[in-house]
C-alpha cells in the first residue's frame, strides 16, 4: 500500500519527464564535457616551478609580503579554497592563498570520507520534478569520476550496501538506484545489483537477519578527505601559488576606484599567527571561501551585511573494524528521526555518522555524548543481535560544521540554499560558500569565472579538469611492493604509505631510519598498532605541519581512528619536530598540552573519561564484587587498598611479562579517576561495572590484572598484548 501510495500520480508522469530531463542534460553535459576537456593542458603544458621541492613556510611568507600585487587572493585553506587557488593559478594568475589554522583544519577533514552524488537528492528531484536537485546529482557524478581519476591514491570505489526489510521497498530502492546509475551514465563506477537475503548476510554477516528481504548495493566513492584537501593545497604550492597556513586576515584593503569614486577591495592585511608579524598583500580579487565563517569576512568588507551561513553540526564516531566487513558499506535511509546514516570502512576501522543539528559557528567544534549515542542506537537497529555495540568501542568521535546558505541575491533571503552560492559585492568582494565536498572543483572553476568576469583578470577557461594532484602522477595499484622491495619497509606500511602519498611515498621512504632489526630495515612506528611511522612526521614538516595537531589529525589521520593511541604517539611526534623546528623546551610543552586538549575535546578523549567517573555506579553482583576484589588483592599483597605501578610490576616479574614502565603508568592512569598515582579498590570495581555494561571495552588494567590472574594460577609465562582501547 506504501509503495503505491509513494509512486501514485508519478510514476508514468514521473518517469517520462525524468527520462527527458535525462536525455537533455545528457547531450548537454557531453558537448560541455568535450569544450572542457579541449582546454586541459597537458602536464607538461602547465608551468609548475616547484615540481622538485615545495618552497618552505618562510619562503612562502616572504613571496606574499614581496609580491606587489596578486591577481587573485583566496582566503581559506579548506576544499573550495585550494581548489580555488589551483584553478587561478593553472589559468597563469598570479595567487596567494592564506588560512588562519591549518589546511583542512576545519570541516573539510571532518566529512563522512564519501565523495558522492547523493542518491537521497535524486529521489527528491524525481518525486518533485525538481530540475535543479537534478542537475546538482549530476555535477556531483561528474565530479566523483573526475575525482577518483585525478587522486586515484587517495580515493577508490565503495560498494555500498542498502539493506531491505520489506518487500514493497525491494523495487522502488531498485528503481531510485537505477536511476542514479543512469545518471551518471559513462562515468558509473560500477552497475548496482540486487542480493538475496542469504548473499547479504554472506557479505555482511555483521546484518541484522530478522525479516531481511534481500539487499541493493550501489557503487560511490570514498576518499581520505584532509590527505585529498591538502593534495589539492600542495599541487596549487606546485604550479606557483603563494600559500600559507596559519596566515590570518586582520582586515580587508581597500582603496576608491577612480571611475566610479566607490570603495573597491584590493587586498587583505594579513597576521602570521606563529610570529605575530602583520603585513599586507595586495590582490586584484579577494575571494572568500572560509566556510562557516564566510560572514566573518563579508562583515570585514561591510558591516551591514546579515549572515547568509546557517551552520549545522554533524557528528560522526569511529569504532573497531570488525563491526564492518574490509570492503562494504551500509546505508541507512530512514532513522529513527528521517536522517540517513553511513556506517563504513575506513583505514581498517568503521565510520558511522553523521547527524544534522543546528549549532554555533566555532573554531574547535565538539561532539556531543547525546549525538554519540544517537549514532549508536541506529547503528544497533542495522546489526544482529549477536553483536554487541558497545559504547565503550568508540575509539574517536568528532564534529563538523556544514556551512548551510541563504542566497543574498534572493528575495526570500530565509531559505536555504540547496547547492552553493557565488557572490560578488559591491566592493568586489567574491564570495563562494555552501556546497558539498564532492564538487569543490566545479564550485572553483564558477567562482573563478565569476572572479574573472567581474575583475577583467583574464586568464583563459579552467583547467582543472583530468589535473593529476599531488602524488597521483607516479602512483601504480603494485607501488608499495617496489617500497618493500627497494627500501625494506614492512608490507603494512609500504601499503600504507602508497596510499596515502603516491608517488611521493618514495620520499617518505628515503626519510625513514634505520630499526635496527632483522625486519623491517627502515621504518620505525609511531604506535605499534598503526602503520604510521616516524619519517611521515619528519615529511609532515615539509608539507608546511606547524604544529603536532596537524600531524595527528591532517598528515596522519591517527587522532581521527583512535585517540588513545594518538595520545601515546603525541610525545615521540613532539620530540621528532621540536628537533626539526628548533623548538624550545616551553615550545614543546605547550604543544603537547594543546593537542592533548584537541584530542580531549575534539576528538572524544573526553566522552571516554565521562563513562568512568568518581561517581560511576557500581552494578556488579556479590560473585562478582568478591571475583574482582580477589584478583584486586592478588595485587595489592600489603593489603593498602590500593594499587600502584610498584605492585603490578611485581606481579608481572613473577610471570616473567616485561611492560615499559612509562606504558605502565598511562595504563595505571586511565583507571586513577582522582590522579593521586594509586588506584583504589573502589575505583578498580567501577572500572569493572563499566567493562560489564559495555561503558568501557577492552580496558588495559582490566585486561591486564585478569591475564596475570590466570597466568599466576597456573604458574606459567604469558604474553600480554595491548588492547585497543576505546574513548
Amino acid at each position: 500500500m506504501a509503495f503505491r501510495k509513494a509512486l501514485k500520480g508519478t510514476a508514468i508522469i514521473g518517469t517520462g519527464a525524468a527520462a527527458a530531463l535525462l536525455g537533455i542534460s545528457q547531450l548537454s553535459e557531453y558537448r560541455k564535457t568535450q569544450a572542457r576537456l579541449a582546454y586541459v593542458a597537458a602536464e607538461g603544458e602547465l608551468k609548475q616551478p616547484f615540481k622538485d621541492e615545495l618552497p618552505t613556510r618562510q619562503a612562502q611568507l616572504s613571496t606574499l609580503q614581496d609580491t606587489e600585487e596578486f591577481d587573485v587572493l583566496v582566503v581559506g585553506g579548506g576544499a573550495t579554497g585550494s581548489g580555488c587557488a589551483l584553478d587561478a593559478v593553472t589559468r597563469n594568475l598570479k595567487t596567494a592563498l592564506v588560512e588562519r589554522n591549518d589546511f583542512s583544519s576545519g570541516t573539510s577533514s571532518r566529512s563522512t570520507k564519501l565523495i558522492h552524488g547523493g542518491v537521497r537528492y535524486l529521489q527528491k528531484a524525481i518525486m518533485k520534478l525538481d530540475y535543479e536537485q537534478y542537475m546538482m546529482v549530476k555535477e556531483a557524478l561528474h565530479e566523483r569520476s573526475n575525482l577518483l581519476n585525478i587522486a586515484p591514491h587517495l580515493s577508490a570505489p565503495l560498494p555500498i550496501m542498502l539493506p531491505v526489510y520489506k518487500w514493497w521497498q525491494l523495487p522502488y530502492y531498485w528503481a531510485g538506484i537505477k536511476m542514479y546509475d543512469l545518471v551518471a551514465g559513462g562515468q558509473c563506477l560500477k552497475s548496482s545489483y540486487v542480493l538475496s537475503k542469504n548473499k547479504a548476510l554472506e557479505l555482511f554477516p555483521m546484518l541484522k537477519k530478522d525479516k531481511l528481504v534481500g539487499a541493493i548495493v550501489y557503487y560511490d566513492g570514498q576518499h581520505n578527505d584532509a590527505r585529498m584537501n591538502l593534495a589539492i593545497a600542495l599541487t596549487a604550492a606546485r604550479h606557483g601559488a603563494a600559500i600559507a597556513n596559519y596566515t590570518e586576515v586582520v582586515h580587508l584593503l581597500k582603496k576608491t576606484d577612480a571611475g566610479t569614486g566607490k570603495e573597491k577591495v584590493c587586498g587583505a592585511r594579513c597576521r602570521d599567527v606563529i610570529t605575530g608579524n602583520e603585513f599586507d598583500v595586495k590582490a586584484k580579487c579577494v575571494i572568500n571561501a572560509t566556510g562557516p565563517f564566510t560572514d566573518s569576512l563579508r562583515k570585514m568588507d561591510d558591516g551591514k551585511n546579515t549572515n547568509i551561513c546557517q551552520p549545522s553540526a554533524g557528528v560522526h564516531i569511529v569504532i573497531p573494524g570488525y563491526y564492518s566487513p574490509d570492503n562494504m558499506g551500509l546505508l541507512d535511509p530512514a532513522t529513527s528521526d528521517g536522517r540517513v546514516i553511513f556506517f563504513l570502512p575506513w583505514e581498517k576501522m568503521t565510520i558511522a555518522g553523521t547527524t544534522d543539528t543546528p549549532t554555533d559557528i566555532t573554531a574547535h567544534p565538539i561532539p556531543r555524548e547525546e549525538d554519540i549515542n544517537f549514532i549508536l542506537n541506529e547503528v544497533r537497529n542495522y546489526l544482529s543481535p549477536d553483536v554487541e555495540v558497545r559504547r565503550g568501542d568508540v575509539l574517536a568521535a568528532w564534529s563538523g560544521i556544514r556551512p548551510l546558505v541563504t542566497d543574498p541575491n534572493s528575495k526570500d533571503t530565509q531559505s536555504i540554499c540547496r547547492n552553493h552560492i557565488v557572490n560578488v559585492s559591491d566592493s568586489g568582494l567574491v564570495t563562494i560558500a555552501g556546497g558539498k565536498w564532492t564538487t569543490y572543483r566545479s564550485m572553483a572553476e564558477e567562482t573563478l569565472d565569476a572572479a574573472v568576469a567581474a575583475h577583467r583578470l583574464g586568464g583563459g577557461p579552467s583547467k582543472t579538469v583530468g589535473l593529476v594532484l599531488e602524488g597521483g602522477q607516479d602512483w601504480s595499484p603494485t607501488l608499495y611492493i617496489r617500497l618493500v622491495q627497494d627500501y625494506g619497509l614492512e608490507n603494512e606500511v609500504a601499503q600504507h604509505l602508497a596510499a596515502t602519498y603516491g608517488g611521493k611515498a618514495f620520499d617518505v621512504a628515503k626519510m625513514a631510519r634505520v630499526t635496527g632489526k632483522r625486519w623491517p630495515i627502515v621504518g620505525n612506528r609511531l604506535v605499534s598498532e598503526f602503520p604510521y611511522i616516524e619519517s611521515e612526521v619528519r615529511y609532515a614538516v615539509k608539507e608546511y605541519a606547524c604544529t603536532a595537531i596537524d600531524v595527528i589529525a591532517r598528515r596522519t589521520r591517527l587522532g581521527f581512528l583512535n585517540v588513545q593511541a594518538a595520545d601515546e604517539a603525541l610525545p615521540r611526534i613532539v620530540d621528532i619536530m621540536g628537533k626539526m623546528l628548533d623548538w624550545s623546551d616551553k615550545k614543546r610543552t605547550e604543544e603537547l598540552e594543546a593537542a592533548k586538549k584537541f584530542l580531549y575535546l575534539e576528538m572524544g578523549y573526553r566522552s571516554r573519561s565521562e563513562q568512568l567517573t568518581g561517581t560511576t555506579e557500581i552494578t556488579l553482583d556479590t560473585q562478582e564484587v568478591a571475583k574482582y576484589t580477589n584478583r584486586f588483592h592478588k595485587f595489592d599483597k600489603d593489603s593498602k587498598g590500593f594499587i600502584t605501578t610498584v605492585d603490578v610490576q611485581r606481579v608481572l616479574q613473577n610471570i616473567s611479562v616485561q611492560i615499559d614502565e612509562n606504558a605502565l603508568h598511562e595504563i595505571l592512569n586511565e583507571v586513577d579517576l582522582n590522579k593521586n598515582g594509586q588506584v583504589e579498590l573502589n575505583e578498580f570495581l567501577q572500572l569493572m561495572s563499566a567493562v560489564k555494561k559495555g561503558q568501557v571495552s577492552d580496558s588495559r588494567l582490566a585486561i591486564l590484572m585478569k591475564t596475570a590472574e590466570e597466568s599466576l594460577d597456573l604458574r606459567g609465562p604469558v604474553t600480554v598484548d595491548r588492547s585497543g582501547g576505546g574513548v
